[in-house]
């Protein structure tokens, strides 16, 4: 596939360096050349310099013989127009556009049919929040993704000692995962993945990922000893999108406090939410802390643009009480620095738009992309057809598919109901698959198989 990427700051980038590894042609635009040149020194692309709405670079950029066009500038408006002059110049290539201000989000008819020429538009900082939404609305929990519009969770927990968990082997716990609608995808024990049947015994700090229809997961949770009490009192560290949207979807439920550096936009905070407390300050600043009672606490996010400032003020305020804290990532490396500062998880915002954006360039029929582990492993929503012969699934039997060693089986979803997955379970048309994967060379084998009916 031949894909045109607009704008190499860390989205593109990390855009660019995940599609680069899997057979595709790409051309990435950017006004910063030492930014491009830095990108292509590492991955395989080609690079054209310059504005990416102006036509004529669209054109050196081979925007005529484009499959895909992803438009990931620091500008919402440089993307929106970027994408309306490829269609309204050259017509074929699908259109990929971040759009981040909630003012152009909350009109829906915007991009319709009608408004501004947008194939998909997609929102990280809008992931981003309900990511870490869902983190609070089951504490505990270290990840979720949902599939299937929210039918079907993929979550995971940390095993803790002497938790009903430990020592447990796979086999052993069927009982508790409703006859094959629960199913364990993953296991991993210091950072690598164990080997997943039946023999597979749990220990003290693996992190165990689940799959579940979501109207199980809180229960599965409390059996498992793994639901925590619930996080009320909350303090957001950082006011831009993702700080502003998180407090919208909080404050009826939830106490909520959000600290602002920038005056001015403290004000409009202050201004724009009606049941949050808006605090102009630093959000590393000891004192303030302190008199923001951040002992009391039950969750500190910090989610500002700086990353150095987020892990700061987290693991500040775990150290003065906060029962827990998340922090915003940009720059995964900084994961390693984690480890004692007593912060419980990071966000990384490049993996929810990855995802989102994945899902329109796999080649099946793919409704759903979640990345997972840093982005090392993937789960895939797939939908399943009868038309393409030998390579279809439809009307075969689960234990008569042949898919690489190494895919889990994690879902299946027909006519808006999860069912139970065994190996004599039958493929129907129009079933939605979600299966589990921590080597990328399957991919193909899973598009193969769930191709759509138009390709």
């Amino acid at each position: 596939m031949k894909i045109l990427i607009l704008g190499a700051g860390k989205t593109g980038t990390s855009v660019a360096e995940a599609l680069a590894g899997e057979d595709n042609d790409i051309v990435v635009v950017d006004d910063d050349a030492t930014r491009l040149e830095a990108l292509k020194e590492r991955v395989n692309i080609s690079t054209v310099v310059g504005n990416a709405a102006y036509p004529h670079i669209l054109e050196l950029a081979g925007v005529r013989e484009t499959d895909l066009v992803i438009a990931v500038t620091d500008r919402d408006e440089t993307n929106m127009l970027a994408c309306t002059i490829i269609k309204t110049l050259y017509g074929g290539a699908k259109t990929i556009a971040r759009v981040r201000a909630i003012d152009y989000m909350k009109n829906p008819n915007l991009f319709g049919a009608d408004g501004i020429p947008i194939d998909i538009v997609i929102s990280p900082e809008q992931s981003v929040m309900e990511s870490i939404r869902n983190l609070i609305e089951l504490p505990g929990v270290l990840h979720i993704s949902d599939f299937a519009n929210g039918l079907v969770r993929l979550f995971s927990v940390k095993v803790a000692a002497g938790g009903f968990l430990t020592g447990k082997k796979i086999k052993t716990l069927k009982g508790r995962l409703s006859e094959g609608k629960i199913r364990v995808a993953a296991i991993f024990r210091n950072g690598i993945a164990q080997p997943t049947n039946g023999e597979s015994e749990i220990t003290t700090d693996d992190e165990v990922f689940f799959f579940a229809p979501k109207l199980e997961v809180r229960r599965l949770l409390k059996d498992l000893g793994c639901l925590e009490k619930p996080l009320k009192r909350i303090i957001i560290a950082g006011g831009g999108h993702i700080g502003k949207r998180l407090a919208l979807a909080l404050e009826k439920d939830h106490y909520v406090k959000i600290i602002e550096l920038n005056p001015k936009r403290a004000r409009k905070l202050a201004n724009e939410l009606d049941n949050t407390i808006v605090l102009q300050g630093d959000c590393g600043d000891e004192m303030l802390l302190l008199e923001e009672s951040i002992d009391k606490t039950d969750l500190f996010c910090a989610i500002t643009d700086n990353d150095g400032e987020n892990i700061i003020a987290a693991a500040l305020a775990k150290a003065h009480g906060a029962r827990k804290a998340i922090c915003i990532l940009n720059n995964f490396c900084y994961n390693k620095l984690l480890p004692g500062t007593g912060i419980d998880l990071a966000v990384l915002p490049y993996v929810e738009t990855l995802g989102g954006i994945l899902k329109h360039v796999r080649q099946g029929d793919v409704a759903q992309v979640s990345l997972l582990r840093n982005g090392t492993a993937e789960a895939i929503e797939a939908i399943a057809h009868h038309s393409h012969g030998e390579n279809s699934v439809v009307g075969r039997k689960v234990d008569t598919v042949k898919l690489p060693e190494g895919i889990i089986l994690g879902a299946l979803i027909r006519n808006n109901e999860a069912i139970g997955i065994h190996h004599d379970t039958l493929f129907e048309e129009g079933d939605h698959v979600v299966m589990f994967t921590l080597d990328k060379s399957h991919i193909p084998s899973i598009e193969e198989k769930f191709k759509s009916l138009s390709a």
